[in-house]
């Protein structure tokens, strides 16, 4: 067998299905042999690597198994950057193979080559290049093993153009075993009893590697010990919003009422959660390195345990053996917290009530009316934006891996985490919601979403700028406002050139038989929202932000 052949009878004996990638002659061997394969990898020809990445991303999200990306050497791969750093920031499974030049050509700056270790080796699980036909099978073998192990993220293996044509003996991988940490009897004694002691705690839920069983045993565990709890950044799906004791997302945007509940609990509880600058709000809610909370800190990766804050209990295990482990435990009495778990479901209740309607295109009706007529498995994606606060806010989760949105804050992602999302699940609706500024990243993709017939709906919140930079100029610099207006198509004619369905909303009266009209089409369809560029967050219109900065600096 041809190196390019050993590669892709290991993704077949890892159980790969799909490939996502821009074809490039640097790995022409791997392309036939896919070929030879295609009735059982379907390869995804994407417009851009970027866009190529994030799918694989989004499929890693969706599934638990690495996503799969393949692209060209040099342009290709530093193209493809965007989406390896945010399956590293959003610890997702992830395999990215890159062609290379030829072991010949290594070291001569030849056509497009680029050192791989040194270029992805800061934002990945392990970078490395296949020098030998012969060792293709332990190198994807240990590719998987480290995608999926402790802290799931993104690994880089280079192919050389002549290792591919090389030939080799046929050898069979065998099947990975993912290696699981369970939490230690003494560390859930430990947990019992801080819990036990506390008056004001509260569960951070985040993360990934999460299955629906471990969602299961985690919201049991929640319920027996009467556990006010919230997500993450992004991470809202991993506890239902309807739940009695759901309280809301910590991240960008946070409710204050919720963080300051952060700062007044006793016992934090996080579980799968880094604790990142989105979720303390800035190393604020929390100091560094001892939090005035007592925190208990539940991750896979012992790295990570410990990296900013010091926990009073550590425990490293895999989410679902945490949760079941958790949810096996002797409750604890929760009478000592009834009231403060009632109280922060109320402030999350009050925090999520529509408001009076602000102008004739509320972003926050537009939620609202995907709330009320979204299945409850509908996938929604988005990328980096403020048009994303209201989604957030607003709308509400009530099944696992039902919210696609990079925690890496990367622009362009919602359009191709709907095509991975559509591919994957083609009877469940999958909504992509994204600003102009974002939408117009990735929209080429448009021609692969038409390609293979996914019947996404695109919601394009157009107010004719980078809208989350501009808030941070008129906070920072008031009036002097530059490089953020964006002078962009009519996305409906945009949309309509490649064969999608596409209608402009001005009201949000108008958005919900709209939003009907293309959920029962079954085709792709694009909704533009005319949006008024003042409503620049949930809270704030930028004349108000400009105001406010003026008179603080005067």
């Amino acid at each position: 067998m041809t190196g390019g052949q050993h590669v892709v009878r290991a993704l077949l004996e890892h159980g790969v299905d799909t490939v996502f990638g821009v074809p490039g002659e640097s790995y022409l061997d791997v392309l036939d042999a896919l070929y030879a394969h295609r009735e059982q990898i379907r390869l995804v020809s994407c417009r851009h690597e970027g866009a190529a990445a994030f799918m694989a991303e989004a499929h890693g999200k969706l599934t638990g198994r690495p996503g799969i990306c393949m692209v060209t050497r040099g342009p290709g791969a530093t193209n493809a950057s965007i989406g390896v750093q945010t399956a590293f920031q959003d610890s997702t499974p992830m395999i990215v193979l890159v062609g290379q030049v030829g072991n010949d050509m290594v070291e001569r700056e030849a056509f497009q080559e680029i050192d791989y270790r040194r270029m992805f080796g800061q934002f990945t699980k392990w970078v490395a290049q296949i020098d030998s036909a012969a060792r293709v099978t332990e190198y994807l073998n240990r590719a998987f093993s480290v995608a999926t192990s402790g802290r799931p993220g993104p690994v880089v293996l280079a192919l050389p153009e002549d290792m591919l044509t090389d030939v080799a003996p046929a050898l069979s991988c065998g099947a990975i075993q993912v290696p699981q940490a369970y939490p230690a009897p003494d560390a859930l004694a430990g947990m019992r009893t801080l819990l036990a002691n506390a008056q004001r705690p509260l569960l951070i839920a985040g993360g990934s590697g999460w299955t629906d069983a471990g969602l299961a045993s985690l919201t049991r565990f929640a319920e027996l010990n009467g556990l006010p709890v919230a997500c993450s950044f992004r991470r809202q799906d991993l506890f239902d919003n309807h739940h009695a004791q759901y309280v809301g997302e910590v991240g960008i945007g946070v409710n204050p009422e919720l963080a300051e509940a952060v700062r007044q609990a006793d016992v934090i509880l996080a579980v799968g959660a880094r604790l990142g600058e989105m979720v303390t709000g800035g190393y604020t809610l929390l100091q560094s390195p001892v939090p005035s909370q007592t925190l208990i800190h539940v991750l896979a990766s012992a790295e990570e345990l410990g990296r900013v804050y010091q926990p009073a209990l550590k425990i490293q295990s895999g989410m679902d053996a945490f949760a079941a482990s958790a949810a096996e435990l002797t409750p604890v009495d929760a009478t000592p917290w009834r009231d403060w778990t009632q109280t922060l479901r109320g402030n999350y209740l009050r925090y999520t009530e529509l408001p009076a309607a602000r102008g004739e295109m509320d972003p926050a009706r537009v939620i609202a009316t995907l709330r009320d007529q979204l299945d409850p498995s509908a996938i929604l994606t988005n990328g980096a934006g403020n048009y994303s606060a209201w989604a957030h806010r607003y709308y509400r989760f009530s099944q696992p891996r039902t919210q696609l949105a990079p925690t890496s804050g990367a622009m362009g992602y919602g359009v191709p985490a709907a095509i991975a999302a559509k591919l994957r699940h083609p009877d469940r609706q999958v909504i992509c919601l994204a600003g102009d500024g974002c939408f117009l990243m990735t929209s080429q993709e448009l021609a692969t979403v038409k390609q293979h017939q996914l019947g996404i709906v695109f919601i394009v919140f157009n107010n004719g700028m980078y809208g989350t930079i501009r808030m941070h100029q008129e906070v920072h610099y008031p009036g002097r406002t530059i490089g953020t207006d964006l002078c962009n198509p009519d996305f409906v004619a945009y949309a309509q050139s490649f064969g999608v369905t596409a209608e402009r909303v001005d009201t949000h009266e108008a958005f919900g038989p709209a939003l009907a009209r293309a959920l029962d089409s079954g085709s792709p369809y694009l909704i533009e929202l005319s949006l008024d560029p003042e409503v620049i967050t949930p809270r704030a219109t930028l004349t108000s932000l400009r105001e406010k900065a003026r008179t603080a600096g005067a």
